[in-house]
This record gives structure tokens, C-alpha cells and sequence, in this order.
């Protein structure tokens, strides 16, 4: 080891290398460095390097596997990280769709569930000093980070013959491929299987903002299937929308509405006649859609046409009313025909419980079923009343005779008596009988509204609805329809606050309803015959007719039974308390994987009394 003496004695007047050596020394390394100058004569001094690469990194990042890369048949077991650069961290939300490709050309199309800072070097930095020097500092390094999105794969996506298609996820991407945005129209719709056509919803959304591409339009419209490619349109296999009061249903129905308005669709027979669309509304607001929406701008117009959505009120819009004793019907906030109608009590020979109420018991039923009803029929014909009905029931002679014959006792007689009254304001008003203008109510390409506004006791509406609604689906179901209109006529039934009247009861009158109900949801692709069902309280909506709806659009909910019982994904379940009014997610697996909407901003009809 050399002997580096001791560097307390130095003294700098001690003879060293001379200054002529020292200039020496400088003008040869001056020498050497004009040697290695180039001959533009650039500035000798040393310049700071560029650390970035001559070409900007394409993508977010890359797969990491430092902690494996997983696909499964199990969702929850599958593992996908990637590393987010930190040019690109302040861009990436949760949902937003991801391409992985793999190196034959194929891409997995994923979904970003999770993300997550984790520090890059072990330090501690829940400690004072450490929060006291960030709390004086403008922002992080995020060099010294590390950014991991989680991602779920959703699809494989491939070119079939010059066709994009996907297929079920199948195989691992490759460690450190680099992740990019999905911003292509085509993989976006083909990785979530969003049909190219159909009946417009709304647009493709991640966390209340439009997914945007480079084409034009920017934005990915998203669309119900309505063709018989792959089985039969989605119209008639049921939508429900269901939300909280002021989250825009009516406004998002209206322009659902509006779409089916006009379409065609093949029967058995071979013809393939215009929808026709009967909606029940409670609140009055329907009947706006024969009018145009004053608020539409030109401007947004136009950009409906381009997209192919309908706009514009709807001439062929009438609103049958029903005639109620006591209530009457004014309307000056739209300027659809105004028909009157009444419901006939040979209704009620199909449909006994219309005035069975919700207190009759089975018992009590029968007796109205099986007894008084046939013996009616037999003695004043189809053009009995309800007065004659009532009239019929007060002849003590008949009680004694059936009381004596065992075919009613005397209390059930009584019973029934007392319960089957209090319809006298629906039934057989001063006007022409539903029955009587079929031709008129159920038109191919019409739209027909019956307003309920104007009843105020809510038994009289909800006969009157349940009256109309089994009129209508009796007929469709029917193999020897006494109306061949309605049989023949593809249709749409609308029917907003239906939790009012799909109810899963312990009562004769609910059971009949859900049956009825729960029949036509089975049959309606085979019937054409699609319901549309509208609520804020789905989680009252009978289970039976639940399980047969394959569309479901959930617009603002704040109860949390209301969003148990919708049974969306977890991950959008979690977004519906907090989603702006316009935003919905739709879950319709016949159609698509689940995703998050964003509807028109304007409605296209009127909307509103202003």
C-alpha cells in the first residue's frame, strides 16, 4: 500500500509541477479537444444528452410480470398488470378499454378494474419530515413510482376473411408487450359486441365521459340489436328502465320510443307491417312526442341524421282517454288527437279479477268465477253493465236460491257483494267502448297514449290500465283472437310506473296480473308483442316477469335495494348512486357486455310543460 504521507504538511509553496508545465499540460489538452471537434466548428462545451428516445413510446406501457401473468377460466383468477409510463399516468381512468396484442397479429381486448401507486425504492414516507418536504414541494417524481393498472381481459379479437371478430379469451399475452388504448371504432364495438345497427340507446361512455376515437363521428354509438340474424330483435324479448325521480327516464324513454317508431318487423304470415307502441302514461308527458322539441338546434339535428337516429315529433300520435266519472282530461301542453274511450264490463267476463279487488280470497273468488258472473252473461248478454251487474247481485231471491241449492253460502254472497262494488266511475261512462275503436287504437306505425294523470283514485287508473292491458295481450295471445288487428300487428306496451301494478302480492287480483303478465313476457318473441316496462322501484317488480326482461337500462338509483335488485355487474352497480342525470349503464347480454351510456343530451320530441 502506498504511503500518502501526511496531508497536514502540504504547503502550497512546496516546489509541484511548474505553471509552464501546467500551461503545457492545458494547451495539449486544449490541442486534443480541437482535434475532436466537429468541423461545423459547433460550441466545444459539453452538451446535456437527451434522454429521450428518438421516437415517442406508442401505448401506455407494458405488461409487467413480476408478479406472473395469469389468464383464467375463473375471472377472479385471472392476472393481468401493466406498468403505466409516467408520461401517460394523468390519462388513465378505471374502465378504459385496453389492446394487449399478441405477436401474431391478434389483440386481447381488456378493461382497466384496478390502479395503484407502489413506491419504486423501499422508503418510509409516513414519517414528519418526509410529509413537511412534500407538503413544500409543487408535486411527485413520478419517475420515482411505480403506476400498475389491473386489467380484465374481456375478448380476443381476430381477422376472420377480412372481418374482425372476437372470441373468448384463450391464451396469455406475452411479458413487457406494450399496452395501447383501444381508440378504433371497430375494436371497440366488436370487443364489447356492440351490434353496427339496430335501435340507438346512446353513446359508449367510461366514467361520465364519451369514449372518443379518431373517426367521424368521435363517439361510439351504441345499439340495440333489431334484426333476425341471430334470433329475434331485442324489442320483443322486454326492456325495463329503472331510476330515481328526476334521473331521465321519460326523457330516455321517449327517445327509445321514438327509434322503434316506424320500424318494420316480420310476422308469421310473411307481411312485415310498422310497430305500433300503446304506452300507459301516468304523468301526462307522452303524449309531447307528436310534437317537435322547440329547444333542438339545427346543429343537433343534423348530427342525429348523421348517426341515423329519429328526431322530430311523431304526426301519427294519438291519446286515447279514458272516461272516468268525476275526472276530466284537459290538455294544452301538446297538440295530439285527443280520443275518448270507456271500458265495457263485458271486459270483465275474460278478466273477473278487474273487480275482485285485492280483498277477495279464493273462496270468495270462485263464487264471483264460477257462479255469479256465468249466470249474469246467460241472462243479459255481452251488453250487460255494471249497474245491471250490481242490481243483478241485489235480488234476495237469488241469495236464497243459491244459498239453498249449497252452490254459495249466504256470508260469501254477501262478501262478494260488498267487495265487487266501488267501479261504478269506470266502467260504461258516456263514450265509445275501447272495443268498439280497435282499428283506430292498435295502428302499424302508430303511436296510441292513454293518460292516467287525471284519475286521482288510484284503483280507478289501475283498472283502467289493467283493463286496457289485458285487453291487449289476451288478443296477441290468443289462437282465435276476436280482434285480428291487434294479432296481426307487431306491438310495443309501454307501461311507466309499473310498479304499481306488477307487484308480487299475496292476492287473488296480483296473482292473476303477475300470471298474465309473466305469460306475455314468455311469448312476446313469438307474438311480437315486446314490453316496456318503466320504474323507479324495480326491486317491487313481481320476480316472474323480472327474469323474462333481457334489457335492462339503470339510470340514477340511490335506494340500495332498488340497485340490489337490477342485478348489474358489481363494478357498475358501484357507479349508479353517483351517475349524472343522462348517464345509465344497460345490461343486455343478449346484446352486448356490460357498459356505461351517456343518452342524448336534447330529447328528441318535446319534452317539458315550459
Amino acid at each position: 500500500m502506498s504511503d500518502l504521507g501526511d496531508f497536514t504538511d502540504f504547503d502550497a509553496d512546496d516546489d509541484g509541477p511548474s505553471e509552464a508545465a501546467d500551461d503545457d499540460a492545458a494547451d495539449s489538452f486544449d490541442t486534443a479537444a480541437d482535434s475532436a471537434e466537429p468541423d461545423d466548428g459547433a460550441d466545444a462545451d459539453f452538451e446535456s444528452m437527451n434522454v429521450s428516445p428518438a421516437d415517442p413510446d406508442s401505448g401506455l406501457g407494458v405488461l409487467s410480470a413480476a408478479n406472473g401473468l395469469r389468464i383464467s377460466e375463473e375471472d377472479d383468477e385471472s392476472l393481468l398488470l401493466a406498468y403505466v409510463t409516467a408520461a401517460n399516468r394523468s390519462a388513465v381512468r378505471l374502465g378504459k378499454y385496453l389492446l394487449v396484442p399478441y405477436p401474431d397479429g391478434e389483440r386481447l381486448f381488456c378493461r382497466i378494474t384496478a390502479l395503484e401507486y407502489a413506491q419504486e425504492f423501499r422508503a418510509d414516507d409516513a414519517t414528519e419530515i418526509h410529509a413537511r418536504r412534500a407538503m413544500r414541494e409543487q408535486g411527485i417524481d413520478e419517475q420515482d413510482f411505480k403506476f400498475i393498472a389491473e386489467l380484465e381481459p374481456v375478448a380476443v379479437l381476430y381477422s376472420d376473411g377480412g372481418e374482425l371478430k372476437r372470441r373468448m379469451t384463450d391464451r396469455v399475452p406475452k411479458p413487457e408487450t406494450v399496452v395501447r388504448e383501444a381508440t378504433d371504432k371497430t375494436e371497440i364495438k366488436t370487443g364489447l359486441k356492440i351490434p353496427e345497427d339496430g335501435v340507438f340507446l346512446g353513446h359508449l361512455s367510461v366514467g361520465g365521459e364519451k369514449v372518443r376515437t379518431a373517426a367521424e363521428p368521435p363517439t361510439i354509438d351504441y345499439r340495440l340489436k333489431d334484426s333476425y340474424d341471430d334470433g329475434d330483435p331485442l324489442v320483443f324479448r322486454h326492456s325495463l328502465v329503472a331510476g330515481g325521480t328526476g334521473s331521465g327516464k321519460t326523457h330516455a324513454s321517449k327517445n327509445v320510443l321514438r327509434q322503434y317508431l316506424g320500424r318494420t318487423y316480420e310476422m308469421g304470415d310473411g307481411r312485415s307491417p310498422e310497430l305500433a307502441v300503446v304506452q300507459f302514461d301516468p304523468q301526462d308527458e307522452y303524449a309531447q312526442m307528436h310534437d317537435d322539441n322547440p329547444a333542438m338546434t339545427d346543429e343537433f339535428a343534423r348530427r342525429c341524421e348523421r348517426e341515423g337516429v329519429a328526431t322530430g315529433g311523431y304526426d301519427d300520435t294519438i291519446a286515447f282517454v279514458p272516461k272516468v266519472a268525476g275526472a276530466d282530461y284537459s290538455a294544452s301542453h301538446h297538440r295530439a288527437e285527443q280520443v275518448e274511450f270507456t271500458v265495457p264490463f263485458s271486459l270483465v267476463y275474460d278478466n273477473p279479477w278487474l273487480i275482485a279487488g285485492s280483498s277477495l280470497n279464493d273462496n270468495q273468488y270462485g263464487a264471483l268465477v264460477n257462479t255469479f258472473l256465468p249466470r249474469f252473461q246467460r241472462q243479459y248478454g255481452s251488453s250487460g253493465t255494471y249497474s245491471e251487474f250490481l242490481s243483478f247481485l241485489d235480488d234476495p231471491a237469488l241469495k236464497e236460491e243459491l244459498h239453498e241449492a249449497g252452490d254459495v253460502h249466504e256470508a260469501t254472497f254477501d262478501a262478494v257483494k260488498r267487495r265487487v262494488r266501488g267501479f261504478g266511475a269506470v266502467f260504461d261512462q258516456d263514450a265509445r267502448p275501447i272495443t268498439d275503436q280497435i282499428s283506430q287504437f292498435v295502428r302499424a306505425g302508430g303511436l296510441t297514449v292513454i293518460p292516467t294523470y287525471h284519475l286521482s283514485d288510484s284503483r280507478t287508473a289501475s283498472t283502467v290500465v289493467l283493463a286496457v292491458s289485458s285487453l291487449l295481450i289476451d288478443q296477441k295471445l290468443s289462437n282465435d283472437p276476436t280482434y285480428d288487428r291487434i294479432k296481426e300487428t307487431p306491438l310495443v306496451l309501454g307501461m311507466d310506473e309499473a310498479h304499481n301494478f306488477l307487484t308480487d302480492a299475496d292476492s287473488v287480483q296480483a296473482r292473476k296480473v303477475i300470471g298474465k303478465f309473466t305469460e306475455a313476457a314468455k311469448q312476446g318473441r313469438k307474438e311480437r308483442l315486446g314490453l316496456y316496462l318503466i320504474t323507479q322501484d324495480p326491486q317491487d317488480i313481481a320476480d316472474s316477469v323480472f327474469k323474462q326482461i333481457n334489457t335492462t337500462m339503470v339510470l340514477n338509483l340511490g335506494d340500495d335495494d332498488a340497485i340490489s335488485a337490477v342485478n348489474i355487474p358489481s363494478n357498475l352497480e358501484s357507479k349508479v348512486p353517483y351517475m349524472e342525470k343522462g348517464q345509465r349503464v344497460v345490461y343486455s347480454p343478449d346484446n352486448s357486455e356490460p357498459v356505461e351510456l351517456i343518452g342524448l343530451s336534447t330529447c328528441v320530441t318535446r319534452h317539458g310543460r315550459e
